[in-house]
């Protein structure tokens, strides 16, 4: 018997929710796994990795799975409470970054070693540029009335899709972070592959949501 369209809505509602439990989990596994490996604190190098797993596994893929209508944590919340606590972290994200930075070129200068030669090193510098600047976008949503050409539903959907290309830069900068000699030297095996399927899934769920409140015309209605 063929499925009605309510229960394929019901259906794949419901996958939405486990998807994006899994994406919670995921995520904050991630950033403590690596917490675990990098041991902050040991070395100055250490605070490089924890930082930047903390800004762009853990608080912006928390600060995006906020506007999820099935697994937010903040359902119960506002339209309004929702758009701030996802401004702060991301916020929050952007000072872990930019502080993950400036301790890897520090310890770079340190040690007598060239920066942004590594793709790693490329990516990790263009995701933080572009999160600083998607940050300063975000103002306009704040304020729509600075941006008087620009209609409020035109600025939400060109703020989601940028942000959607800055948190995938985020997942492939920390992709790349897998193959350098610190990761691979302490990680091997099937801990290694799990590892990087870990933004893969995050980067996967939040495509996901994204295009489903903006980019899809067609949606399954109930």
């Amino acid at each position: 018997m063929a499925l009605t369209i309510e229960t394929e809505s019901r259906i794949y509602r419901s996958l939405r929710a486990i998807s994006g439990i899994t994406a919670h989990l995921v995520s904050l596994g991630f950033t403590i796994f690596v917490a675990v490996l990098a041991r902050p604190g040991s070395s100055l190098f250490s605070w490089h990795p924890f930082l930047m797993s903390l800004a762009f596994s853990f608080l912006m893929t928390e600060a995006l799975l906020v506007f999820s209508p099935e697994s937010s944590l903040l359902r119960s919340f506002s339209r309004k409470a929702k758009v701030r606590f996802h401004w702060a972290l991301q916020l929050l994200a952007l000072l872990c970054a930019l502080l993950g930075l400036a301790i890897i070129s520090y310890n770079k200068y340190l040690n007598s070693k060239a920066h942004f030669v590594t793709w790693h090193g490329l990516t990790g510098l263009l995701t933080v540029l572009y999160a600083s600047m998607q940050c300063v976008g975000g103002i306009a949503l704040l304020y729509p009335k600075l941006m008087k050409n620009w209609t409020l539903a035109k600025l939400k959907v060109y703020h989601a899709t940028s942000g959607l290309v800055g948190y995938l830069l985020g997942c492939a900068s920390l992709m790349l972070a897998m193959c350098s000699l610190w990761f691979t030297t302490t990680v091997t095996g099937l801990s290694w592959y799990l590892s990087v399927l870990c933004p893969i899934l995050t980067s996967l769920v939040i495509m996901n949501q994204v295009s489903n409140a903006y980019l899809y015309r067609k949606r399954i209605q109930p």
